[in-house]
């Protein structure tokens, strides 16, 4: 190991020392029990944006209903939408279904094999290919996200940008070495060495556990002082606010939901009725009241902030109780009333209005 070169040479005792480390350390995880490139793939996507400890429950209840490609291809939109329901950006699950539904037309219902053509899947980008290609066929191709990009900016003292595709690129390039000297079955677990290392030794928030790292002694970083300056990120753009009013609007037994648009945010999943902009109590009733829905009175009233990446919501909930059922409301169109004593529905609501939801249903419960 050269130091402050940026470089990754392979010499064979630190993989060696890297195998061993994970051989007695590594997390027993649900998808790591075979090579089965569809439990890698779903577990993948399902971990973008999500910690390990969220992501077990969803990831055994899918395999469950959707055990295989054929499945996957095969079920209802709205039902895929429900069991990734609070796992966050849907596209994520839509356009597992569509890489599904090509695998069965243009592979006969089997995963392909090669690193070029898992790319081709909608939705799967270089890491995750690089993921199913080494751990489930033994390829040469590493798997760069950014557990492992930090891991490898300390390890070698590379102070490039992360968040630029050439300096993920450049990186991916210079781990190949390391896995060409490998065996197939070495790759697969190497590629997991690099993740697991990140994930739980050279860890994204706080000190480093540079104690329990079998690189210690290579890494750059650590040798120089450098840790807390590595890896380097771009300056991240502020995220901009927008104020919604939030009408959770029961009848009886029932509540209202309306579908969103199939494109932008939340393309497609199910929210309470809302509008842009910050209404009072009073304002509220109002627009209840020109929805011909006759309020009979305002219920309870509920801030709350949902931050997403780039944009941050931040809701006032109003909960009217109402005389009457309408099925269109004016610049919201068509709504569904739902039975609120119901334990789930069959719609996907996202986290954004959740707790809306869980609040509803709680004080049913109660009532």
């Amino acid at each position: 190991m050269k130091r402050s070169d940026s470089t990754i040479e392979s010499p064979d005792e630190m993989i060696g020392r890297l195998l061993e480390w994970y051989a007695g350390n590594h997390r027993e995880l649900p998808w790591r029990q075979d090579r089965e490139p569809y439990h890698v793939w779903i577990s993948e996507i399902m971990l973008q944006q999500t910690r390990v400890a969220a992501v077990i429950e969803y990831y055994e209840r899918f395999m469950r209903e959707l055990p295989d490609v054929q499945a996957l291809a095969a079920v209802d939109e709205e039902r895929l939408l429900k069991l990734w329901e609070g796992l966050g950006y849907y596209n994520r699950a839509r356009n597992l279904q569509k890489a599904a539904v090509m695998i069965c037309k243009e592979h006969e219902g089997h995963f392909p094999e090669t690193y070029e053509e898992i790319l081709r899947l909608p939705g799967i980008g270089a890491y995750t290919a690089g993921a199913i290609a080494s751990i489930c066929f033994g390829q040469a191709t590493p798997a760069v996200d950014g557990n492992v990009l930090r891991v490898i900016t300390r390890l070698t003292g590379d102070a490039s940008c992360i968040d630029l595709e050439v300096t993920k690129k450049t990186i991916r390039d210079r781990m190949v070495p390391l896995y060409e000297g490998c065996s197939a079955e070495e790759r697969g677990k190497l590629t997991q060495c690099w993740m697991e290392l990140g994930a739980t030794v050279c860890v994204p928030n706080g000190t480093p556990l540079c104690d329990n790292c079998p690189l210690a002694k290579d890494c750059v970083a650590r040798a120089e002082d450098r840790i807390a300056e590595l890896p380097v990120r771009a300056r991240k753009k502020g995220r901009r606010v927008e104020e919604r009013t939030v009408f959770v609007l029961v009848a009886g037994d029932s509540f209202a939901l309306h579908k969103r648009d199939t494109k932008g945010l939340l393309a497609g999943l199910w929210e309470f009725p809302n509008v842009e902009g910050r209404l009072s109590m009073e304002e509220a009733l109002k627009q209840a009241e020109d929805w011909e829905l006759s309020p009979s009175g305002p219920w309870m009233e509920l801030p709350y902030t949902h931050i997403f990446s780039h944009v941050e919501w931040h809701m006032t909930a109003y909960y009217i109780l109402c005389e009457k059922m309408t099925d269109t409301l004016d610049r919201i169109e068509e709504i569904t009333w739902f039975q609120r004593d119901v334990p789930e529905t069959t719609a996907a609501v996202p986290s954004a209005f959740r707790p809306f939801l869980n609040l509803l249903r709680k004080s049913g419960e109660n009532s």
